[in-house]
């Protein structure tokens, strides 16, 4: 547990730099016109996703310690698990107990068996992560603020609650983006309409329709 926590810290320090510079592009982009949208999520779901990704990751930390690297993301209570486990075992149990989360609508089990990633590969995720969430700001009528953007390994998956357009956009500016080698989407489609009612209303309803992952 001492070890993983000193793991994430040397992590979160390498990309301080890099994600502020990207911080700073983004604040100037905002100044200079760029649409920042409401997360479409009611501030309860957003609370119940954060309860679900503590609660996951504690257990799952607790439970498997040095034996793997996962990784929870929790958005309008589906669950996405990413990162690396030494056996199918792992993985499996993992997955079961996301399952079992009262709160958790779906959950997708991304794990990959193999060595746990690098301190090095964790920071580039990172720094990837940050590089398709600054062109996401820049995209005109894409919704930035409704989404999760998760790099592991290069790979790129998606959470999020969009219309079709929308979705096929975000995927579109995620696959342009230098170092990404393949893309996920687990989003929730919605209609204009409701989107139209969101926008207004600055929220999203407690429950959306799911959609299938779909890859690049």
């Amino acid at each position: 547990m001492f070890i993983k926590s000193i793991t994430k810290f040397v992590i979160a320090s390498s990309c301080i730099s890099l994600l502020s510079a990207c911080a700073v592009v983004a604040v100037g982009g905002v100044t200079a016109g760029a649409t920042i949208m409401a997360d479409r999520r009611t501030p309860a779901v957003q609370a119940i996703d954060k309860g679900i990704e503590l609660q996951a990751e504690n257990a799952l930390d607790k439970r498997f310690g040095d034996k793997a690297n996962i990784n929870v993301t929790s958005f309008n209570q589906k669950v996405l698990l990413t990162g690396e486990v030494q056996d199918d075992g792992i993985k499996n149990e993992a997955g079961d107990y996301v399952k079992s989360m009262k709160n958790a609508r779906s959950s997708f089990n991304e794990l990959v068996v193999g060595p746990i990633s690098s301190y090095t590969a964790r920071a580039s995720d990172s720094y990837l992560e940050s590089k398709i969430k600054t062109q996401m700001i820049f995209t005109d009528q894409l919704p930035s603020n409704s989404m999760a953007i998760v790099a592991e390994g290069g790979n790129v998956y998606l959470m999020g609650i969009l219309t079709q357009n929308e979705a096929a956009l975000a995927k579109k500016v995620a696959s342009n983006t230098n170092g990404v080698k393949e893309v996920f989407a687990y989003f929730d489609i919605i209609s204009d309409a409701e989107k139209n009612r969101l926008e207004k209303q600055g929220k999203a309803d407690d429950t959306q329709p799911s959609s299938p992952p779909v890859n690049k």
